[in-house]
């Protein structure tokens, strides 16, 4: 539902740091070479900010999943870049409800939500799970993607050997 071309690949970008949830600096003019912003276009600061970086930053918290800030950094008295920081939005109510019930078992898992996030923390902690992790990710980060793949029937299957060494019994 983006309007701005910049939004669409601001969003992109963003998506690439999507399990940390901020990125690294943009330095300036690669940021912009990024957004696809010529050489001439956007000179000026303020222009660049109010008819690029502010449109696209409002179009990605109205109309995508994250709510985005970003923060821009100074050499001296210019900016030199930016960095951005995100959430992923919490659901609506209506969401919730048609989403199916959490104490429920579901076919192919054989796990509810509180189980799966429960043993997610404990594989996270195992350190032959490393190379399942993404480096940067905290344990806690590594344990929501971790219960994640326990709903996907095939990770479900790679990651059972674990999942019975800190104590999984399927029924």
């Amino acid at each position: 539902e983006f309007k701005s071309v910049y939004a669409v690949r601001l969003y992109e970008l963003l998506m690439q740091w999507k399990s940390i949830g901020k990125t690294p600096l943009f330095e300036l003019n690669k940021f912009r070479s990024q957004l696809g912003i010529g050489v001439n276009e956007y000179t000026r600061m303020e222009a660049f900010k109010r008819r690029v970086l502010d449109i696209a930053i409002d179009q990605i918290n109205e109309f995508s999943d994250i709510n985005l800030k970003y923060e821009q950094h100074k050499k001296g008295r210019s900016i030199s870049g930016f960095s951005f920081s995100f959430k992923q939005k919490k659901l609506t109510h209506e969401h919730i409800e048609s989403k199916r019930d959490p104490n429920t078992l579901d076919a192919f898992s054989k796990m509810t939500d509180k189980q799966r996030h429960f043993f997610a923390n404990k594989l996270s902690g195992l350190p032959e799970m490393g190379r399942y992790s993404e480096g940067t990710e905290s344990y806690q980060q590594f344990a929501l993607r971790i219960a994640d793949m326990l709903q996907d029937p095939t990770k479900f299957e790679e990651l059972h050997p674990y999942l019975q060494k800190v104590g999984f019994k399927a029924a």
